[in-house]
């Protein structure tokens, strides 16, 4: 944080970085950055349901039986731990080092070949099975979704009808991975019961189905399936069935991914902005963290290149706007909070992230590092020009804008303000906290920890925000600190349009493929 008026002027100084030398020696900074955080192009992952089962574990109840939970730990560095390598996997559950009994656990990985989309089902019954002496039967209908390893999943519970022999269940909705895995094939097996107030339901009867049958009930048609009691089938003679469940409503709702709006011509603006600020130390100091060595990147070029490096495949024309705050800058070294590094406040685009690199180790020399640290200012100059774009009402253009920081910031309000109006826009920010600095108050615009709310009280829209401090990714995996502060931008591109109901600007054949064919 920079409160006071100190600076570190690098007009007219002779370090390497202000030689021609050191300016050839600097032309490779961006590839040994890019060497250093080991930038690679990522193989393809795909989504999948975990399954826990516990069996013999230890009552630690006296009155009551256990009420248990499972607690899946990923490993440091972002690698999955053994548990989840496998389909299906099975070990004794340990107590201080030893086998705790006849304890185990079972984990099962399934793979989910869907999407994100969802399904609004209605389901009614008529002359169900009275199973009651005094009253009717109180039946409610459960779907269960039948695995690869024909264990069977609860997908969905209704609630309970009373008194009634021809119910008719409140409509709900259920994902279609929950539902099917996406595989419109996959069995699914509907129970009617009973309902008991001891739990001891009556069962009433089964009858299997498949979401691609449960399809015809669209467009105002209805599906109807015989509730089969076995028992009954195979006792009586004229047995015909307990009741006839009926479905009278299924209707998909599309939920479009992150992959369809990038099909569908999105493009990521991505911008820089690079903190300048005089706590950065001396730029002629090796102890500075915008001390520019020979051969390795400093911290803000590591994260510069670790995010700008995934962002860029995401921008056709590869041109991103660099800005710097905090800084007095030439001819009239006034300080300023939104300056193009590369001195060009008409043209501030780089081109490409090695531009803005270029940009950066050049404006370096030029430059005397002042303060405060206000963050405010570049917010809304990227809000600006994510505003214009809500005027096309397309999903053509979504703004990340990367503040690196070595500080905290000392607008506060301003910034909440700022991030608050461009919560309701096409824009995410990313904050990398580089060096030691007390980073915790930092952690109020994330939202992880609670709604960021302006100074007059007014809440975000939505969590906009991402702030990763960079020492945790020192000794991390290669691209871990992209993998990071990137984690949540898909879903707030999508949350955004979706909010919006914007949909893709156009059908691609990719989005034809995925969509489910009637």
């Amino acid at each position: 944080m920079d409160t006071s008026a100190e600076e570190w002027n690098g007009t007219g100084t002779s370090g390497s970085f202000g030689t021609e030398q050191g300016m050839k020696k600097m032309s490779n900074i961006y590839e040994s950055a890019a060497n250093t955080l080991g930038i690679f192009n990522s193989p393809c992952l795909t989504k999948v349901e975990l399954r826990v089962a516990c069996k013999g574990i230890s009552d630690r109840d006296a009155l009551s039986k256990p009420d248990p939970c499972v607690i899946l730990k990923m490993q440091s560095h972002g690698q999955w731990f053994e548990i989840v390598s496998q389909r299906k996997l099975s070990k004794s559950l340990l107590k201080h080092g030893n086998t705790a009994g006849k304890s185990s656990i079972t984990v099962i990985a399934e793979e989910l070949s869907g999407n994100d989309d969802y399904v609004e089902l209605s389901f009614s019954a008529r002359k169900l099975d009275d199973k009651d002496f005094f009253s009717k039967s109180d039946p409610f209908l459960e779907i269960f979704r039948v695995n690869d390893d024909a264990t069977q999943q609860l997908v969905h519970r209704t609630e309970v009808v009373m008194n009634n022999l021809n119910p008719a269940w409140k409509t709900f909705k259920v994902s279609v991975n929950s539902l099917c895995s996406g595989d419109q094939d996959r069995r699914l097996k509907c129970i009617v019961w009973d309902w008991d107030s001891n739990g001891k339901h009556d069962f009433i009867g089964e009858f299997s189905s498949t979401f691609k049958e449960m399809r015809g009930a669209m467009e105002g048609r209805q599906v109807q399936w015989e509730c089969i009691n076995p028992k009954y089938k195979a006792k009586k003679k004229n047995y015909k069935n307990s009741g006839i469940v009926i479905l009278n409503q299924c209707k998909i709702h599309k939920m479009h991914s992150f992959l369809d709006y990038i099909m569908g011509g999105c493009q990521i603006q991505f911008t820089v902005a690079i903190d300048f600020t005089a706590s950065n130390g001396d730029p002629r100091n090796s102890c500075s963290l915008h001390y520019i060595h020979p051969y390795q990147p400093n911290e803000y070029l590591k994260a510069l290149v670790a995010v700008g490096e995934i962002c860029q495949d995401y921008d056709s024309d590869k041109m991103f706007p660099a800005f710097g705050f905090g800084a007095r800058i030439p001819p009239e070294y006034k300080v300023s909070h939104d300056f193009a590094i590369n001195f060009n406040e008409d043209n501030p685009e780089c081109a490409g992230i090695q531009g803005v690199v270029e940009a950066y180790q050049s404006c370096l020399p030029k430059l005397q590092l002042y303060g405060p640290t206000n963050i405010a200012p570049i917010i809304q100059k990227v809000a600006k020009s994510a505003s214009e774009e809500t005027n096309t009402k397309e999903a053509s253009q979504y703004f990340i804008l990367l503040i690196l920081t070595d500080g905290v910031i000392t607008d506060m309000a301003d910034t909440r303000e700022a991030i608050v109006h461009a919560s309701h826009l096409p824009m995410s920010v990313i904050i990398v906290g580089v060096g030691n600095a007390d980073f915790s108050d930092m952690q109020m615009l994330d939202g992880d920890d609670g709604i960021l709310r302006s100074p007059k009280g007014e809440p975000v829209l939505r969590d906009i925000v991402q702030f990763v401090p960079f020492r945790n990714f020192k000794h991390a995996s290669p691209a871990a600190l992209a993998k990071s502060v990137l984690a949540e931008v898909p879903n707030q591109v999508v949350d955004y349009y979706n909010g919006k109901g914007i949909k893709p600007k156009c059908m691609s054949e990719y989005e034809s493929s995925r969509t489910l064919a009637p």
